[in-house]
């Protein structure tokens, strides 16, 4: 096999969206790259959709290459191929397993040169996530640039403490549950206003989504935007006076506790 830089152990929806931005940007060539996966099938799927190399056998994956991505499901780390702890030394290891400690990480990894944990969310798919993430040790310049080129072939990232990681969780990794969750709590209302789930659909969406967009391009505070919809006694002044009544800021600071501390359940190894 021809040698690599990049090597992937787990070949799905994340890894796939890593690599094809990787590819995408120009960051990596696709011989620069490698992948395998616990069947050989998502694998050899990516690899033939994306030129990349498919290689089965873990030692030849891993000898040439610099970083490795693990990718796999969380559960597998506890059935990992115990060789990785050797094969991985003097190399820079990235986590995208969910909820898996830094601590846990580096139990299978203990020779790697770094280990990275990060919590990507599902629009990473299509380019437009958020992951924080954090490392083992202080990164050096060239780790560093290495691990935001990865990241930034998903969206944007940023550097936390490990120790906001459950609410990061929270927030970043279950937010767009709780958007989705609200979008369609407005399509709801518009149906219930009388108008076609159809239309209710295409309304709420392209409503969050031009409001995120003015939110993102203005830079201000949401709270600001909102207050230029507001007239006095209005039909948006209306509507708002539910959602305090109905305590709609508690309820969503309640949600992002309760999955924070479910994340901190969770993550205990």
């Amino acid at each position: 096999m021809a040698s690599t830089k990049l090597a992937f152990i787990g070949s799905g929806n994340l890894a796939s969206a890593i690599v094809r931005g990787l590819l995408a940007k120009k960051i990596y060539a696709s011989g620069d790259i490698a992948c395998t996966s616990k069947t050989g099938g998502t694998a050899q799927k990516l690899a033939a959709d994306t030129g990349i190399t498919f290689e089965p056998d873990l030692a030849k994956l891993l000898a040439s290459a610099d970083t490795v991505v693990v990718a796999f499901k969380p559960q597998s780390l506890a059935i990992a191929d115990p060789r990785l702890a050797e094969l991985t030394t003097g190399k820079l290891v990235l986590s995208v397993l969910a909820g898996k400690k830094i601590a846990r990480l580096a139990q299978s990894f203990p020779r790697a040169r770094n280990i990275i944990r990060t919590m990507p969310n599902t629009p990473a798919a299509i380019g437009a996530g958020m992951t924080p993430y954090c490392s083992l040790t202080a990164l050096t310049d060239a780790d560093r640039a290495i691990v935001e080129q990865l990241l930034g072939a998903l969206g944007k990232f940023v550097a936390l403490g490990e120790e906001h990681m459950d609410a990061v969780t929270a927030l970043v990794g279950s937010g767009p549950a709780f958007l989705f969750e609200f979008v369609a709590a407005l399509r709801d209302g518009g149906i219930a206003a009388g108008l076609s789930r159809e239309h209710a659909q295409t309304l709420a969406l392209e409503t969050a989504l031009g409001a995120a967009k003015l939110l993102a391009h203005t830079g201000l505070d949401p709270e600001v935007l909102r207050d230029k919809v507001v007239s006095p006694n209005g039909t948006t002044y209306a509507g708002l006076q539910t959602m305090a009544a109905r305590n709609f800021r508690e309820t969503m600071k309640e949600t992002i506790l309760a999955a924070a501390h479910r994340a901190n359940e969770l993550s205990r190894d």
